[in-house]
């Protein structure tokens, strides 16, 4: 994924006569459907922000703090073995991320140069919708190249589809079925109804897929605002208090979790009626994220506190002592 974005960054800019002059191309671009005379003006996208920096600070909240709450994504740092893992982990899922994410956002920046073949009536909206945009950008690319980009697109989907339904499998096979509604149940048994949530997963995401290519929503990131912004609004704020307070009450995490599926729900049916900034479902998702860091300690004040007992054994890994070397943990001496 390194060297496949790297090499879909350096083709399509090429494609354009290189970094210079696609970025003199997107100096000569005004916006046709601004509602201000700043975001007419040519050059508004060579700015840093562009037009709109409100919405992209909306999409950049969503994208890059939206997994730090997703569970698939949590349940990975069980995984680790060692704690020297950790500061490798750091390091390479920052670089990971610089190039990757900071790619793909440097990449879309360059859309608008392709209008010509997806806005050829100039209305300021692809013909085809927004999702057209990057598929038009890559169709000029050598085939071996376009292979690669395939290839990293299908291992990118399937990681985080194998992973979700991995979670919500086990999640709901041992935090709710099992000792809930089936009382007893067996090793072998877990494993045959976490198999049969798998596929039942698996099919629903067909479904839902087949329906968002068939229907007037064709806008991707509309689809991961209402999922992101209902997950990650409903664990993110929980998850970073959880870390580091005592406090947090479950009443709070309950509050929390309502709060954010019942946004993200009424957003999908109710969006007109919402202000007109959160009607972007990309900005409800961080909206809701954002309003986790004040619901949970506002409830968590005027609610029960968690059991200390409970809480002690909860926190007792971080009493635990250890031995370092001397370079590591240099004392008062």
């Amino acid at each position: 994924m390194l060297l496949g974005i790297s090499a879909v960054v350096y083709a399509v800019l090429e494609s354009k006569g290189g970094f210079y002059a696609a970025l003199a191309g997107i100096s000569e671009i005004a916006d046709p459907k601004a509602v201000t005379p700043l975001a007419k003006s040519p050059g508004i996208f060579a700015s840093f922000f562009g037009p709109d920096p409100i919405n992209l600070l909306g999409v950049i909240i969503l994208t890059s703090l939206g997994t730090w709450g997703l569970p698939q994504m949590v349940q990975k740092f069980y995984a680790i073995k060692h704690e020297s893992d950790i500061s490798k982990g750091t390091i390479i899922s920052t670089l990971f991320a610089l190039v990757v994410a900071g790619g793909c956002y440097f990449l879309g920046g360059f859309g608008r140069l392709f209008t010509s073949q997806l806005d050829p009536a100039g209305a300021g909206v692809p013909v085809e919708g927004y999702d057209s945009v990057i598929p038009v950008m890559l169709s000029g690319l050598p085939d071996i190249l376009l292979g690669v980009v395939v290839i990293l697109v299908l291992s990118a989907s399937m990681s985080t589809l194998s992973s979700l339904v991995l979670a919500s499998s086990s999640t709901l096979t041992l935090d709710l079925l099992k000792g809930h509604i089936i009382k007893q149940m067996d090793e072998k048994k877990q494993l045959f109804i976490m198999r049969v949530l798998i596929v039942i997963f698996i099919i629903i995401s067909v479904i839902l897929a087949l329906i968002q290519y068939k229907s007037n929503v064709t806008f991707i990131a509309q689809l991961m605002g209402v999922s992101w912004g209902a997950l990650a609004g409903a664990f993110l704020a929980p998850f970073m208090y959880s870390l580091y307070w005592k406090g947090v009450s479950k009443l709070a995490c309950w509050v929390n979790f309502i709060f954010s599926s019942a946004v993200m729900i009424a957003n999908i049916f109710v969006r007109s009626d919402f202000p007109v900034l959160l009607q972007s479902p990309i900005n409800a998702g961080a909206f809701c994220m954002l309003a986790g860091f004040i619901i949970i300690p506002v409830i968590s004040v005027i609610t029960p506190k968690p059991d200390k007992k409970f809480l002690d054994n909860a926190f007792s890994c971080y009493t635990k002592t250890v031995t370092v070397r001397q370079s590591s943990a240099l004392g008062d001496d």
